[in-house]
This record gives C-alpha cells, sequence and structure tokens, in this order.
C-alpha cells in the first residue's frame, strides 16, 4: 500500500502500533509486559537515597527500583523530588532520570522550570509563526512565569481551537502533577502507550490511512517485517549484506560486499548500511556503544562514509554520538537507550 499509514493492533495481548511507509516498515512501538520498568517519558515522584561520591550524582528509590540522577547537587539523602524517566537500566541498572519535567502531548509540550514560548524550527512561515505565538500567549495566560510551552511540528496550519484545547490539557496535567510533590516513591504518570505514542508522534506528515481493526499488523506486512528484524541478517542494495549482533557489551554490526568484487565494492557496502543503520537501530530497540566491523575501502573514502552516517542520522529522534575510528579500522557509536529492544517485547 502507498502512502503513510498508521496500523493500531495488539500482540499477545499487549497494544502494538506500527508506521508503514509505502509498503515498508518505518516505526513501531509495542508496550511492554506487564511489571516491566517505567518507560521513558514516564514521571515519578523519587526520593533521594544516597549520593555518588566524586561523581556528583545521585541513587534514588523509586516505585519498583532505583533510579540514577546525573546532577545531585544540593540535594539530600531522604528528600522528595519529582524526577522523568530518560532512558533504560538495562541489566539491573538503575533507571536514568532527570528532573527536567516535559508534558508532550501531539501538539504543545509544556515545560515547568523552563520558561518561553518556542515555535518548531520546522514551521517556516513567518505569518503562520505568528499566529501560533499569538495563539501561545493566549493559552498560556495566567500560567506560572516559570512555565514554558513549545509548539511542536504538528501546529502547523492546525485549527486554533484544537491548538488552545491541547494546550489547556496539558497545562492542567502540569499542574496535577507539580502538586503532589511530598510523599513515598510513586508512579505520577506513565509513559504513553504504544498506541497513544503513535498518535502523539507520528503525525508529521500527517497519515493517509489510519488503520485499528484486528489482524492489520498481519494484512499489511508488519508482522513479516518484524521477523525479518528479530534475524541478525540483513541484505543491503546491490547484494552487499550485514550482521547486527548485539552482544552484553555492545551491538556488533559486519559489512560484507556479498557477490560484488569491483573495487569500489566496500565503499558501496559501507554506503548502503549507513543509510539503513538508522532505522534498523530504531526498529530492532538497539543502543549504547555500536561498533560498525565496516567492509575494506581505501582510507580515502572514510570521509565519504563518515558523512553519509551523519545525514543518515540527522534526521533520527535518538541522540546517537559518532565517536570516529578505531585503531583497527572499525568505527564507533554510542546510541542513547530511550526504547526496549524488539527481542524482549515481542513475543516468544
Amino acid at each position: 500500500m502507498k502512502g503513510r499509514v498508521v496500523l493500531l493492533d495488539q500482540v499477545a495481548g499487549r497494544k502494538a502500533a506500527a508506521l508503514m511507509v509505502d509498503g515498508r516498515l518505518e516505526e513501531l512501538a509495542i508496550d511492554p509486559p506487564e511489571g516491566a520498568a517505567p518507560a521513558p517519558g514516564a514521571i515519578l515522584r523519587a526520593v533521594c537515597d544516597r549520593p555518588l561520591k566524586g561523581q556528583g550524582g545521585m541513587i534514588l528509590k523509586l516505585p519498583g527500583g532505583a533510579g540514577f540522577l546525573r546532577q545531585g547537587k544540593g540535594l539530600s539523602p531522604g528528600q522528595p523530588l519529582l524526577v522523568q524517566v530518560t532512558g533504560l537500566g538495562e541489566g539491573g541498572k538503575a533507571t536514568p532520570v532527570n528532573t527536567r519535567l516535559l508534558f508532550k502531548s501531539r501538539y504543545a509540550i509544556v515545560t515547568p522550570d523552563a520558561p518561553g514560548l518556542n515555535i518548531a524550527r520546522s514551521i517556516r512561515d513567518e505569518a503562520e509563526r505568528d499566529r501560533l505565538l499569538e495563539l501561545a500567549h493566549e493559552a498560556m495566560a495566567g500560567a506560572p512565569k516559570s512555565h514554558g510551552l513549545i509548539l511542536r511540528s504538528a501546529s502547523d496550519g492546525e485549527d486554533a481551537e484544537a491548538l488552545a484545547d491541547d494546550i489547556a490539557e496539558m497545562r492542567a496535567l502540569a499542574d496535577a502533577v507539580l502538586g503532589d510533590v511530598e510523599g513515598d516513591p510513586e508512579l505520577l504518570l506513565d509513559a504513553p502507550d504504544a498506541h497513544l505514542l503513535a498518535w502523539r508522534d507520528w503525525s508529521v506528515p500527517d497519515p493517509d490511512e489510519v488503520l485499528d481493526h484486528p489482524g492489520c499488523l498481519a494484512e499489511l506486512g508488519a508482522l513479516e517485517a518484524v521477523d525479518a528484524l528479530l534475524s541478525p541478517g540483513l541484505r543491503l542494495p546491490g547484494g552487499a549484506t550485514a550482521m547486527i549482533e548485539p552482544t552484553s557489551a555492545l551491538v556488533a554490526v559486519d559489512v560484507n560486499t556479498g557477490p560484488d568484487t569491483s573495487l569500489a565494492a566496500g565503499l558501496k557496502a559501507n554506503l548502503a548500511l549507513a543509510r539503513e543503520l538508522p532505522r534498523q537501530l530504531r526498529l530492532r530497540g538497539l543502543a549504547g556503544q555500536i561498533t560498525l566491523d565496516v567492509a575494506p575501502m581505501p582510507k580515502k573514502d572514510r570521509r565519504g562514509f563518515e558523512d553519509a552516517l551523519r545525514r543518515a542520522f540527522r534526521g533520527d529522534a535518538t541522540d546517537t554520538v559518532l565517536a570516529g575510528w578505531t585503531p583497527l579500522g572499525h568505527f564507533e557509536l554510542q546510541r542513547k537507550r530511550d526504547r526496549w529492544p524488539l527481542t524482549e517485547l515481542w513475543p516468544k
């Protein structure tokens, strides 16, 4: 099926959503199993437990586990505070959190303790920016001076009433949560489920169709695409292949040229991998340290490969650092852990 199609379905009794673009899987979201640690975006009341000497951080008590706050200066054990989950604490590690809360919806993000009215940079029409800024001023009238607002890309051209309602809902939510600081560790606002996340974050551009009947994931090929993602093998254009294999220490990516024996075979395979890598890591839910064992190519071609990687990750929502080359000729990346690995979410 051509165009952008959002699929809302269930997998093993848990909500699942997929974004298909011209028949190819581009985004995937699945609710974690019951009892899993809070996902990124959840807001909790935490209690300070103990400082990490020499690091400036603080270990926090969270409901059902421990959290790690990087900036713990001025905090003392026993002090309650509100935090938002920013990543996943895998392998028994503490869940990373911060105190910069974001109340995020489809059109608006309310930002306590980060004042200012901001319009998404992607909205470039000056008349539209002026309209949105005026609407933002009206909608935030009477809010605490410490509150800020960001109008997201989806606001472009949207009806004023819908925008005002969205902002009002986020303001009310922020006020309710910020007024609930005192007490024991507690989950105050859960992370969005798969269907809500799809509605909130897959709206630019608007989908051509939204399907929500049971079985739609299978009907449009999403389940078949997931089956391929559960295998380490990846076919690349031109006959090249790659193996993407997570280990306990890192994610290893091995690039092979396949049947191509030309002098440029290595460069072509590596460029094909560079273009596809963000999508593969996103859909597979892989992050942390990533080491690329690229196909053989002249050192003079490394710059072109780096440029291709940089372009590919430019539009990716997950923070990714291109660390550079190792003495053995591997290329390393560091990627934020902000979603569950697909192998942990998908029913066995």
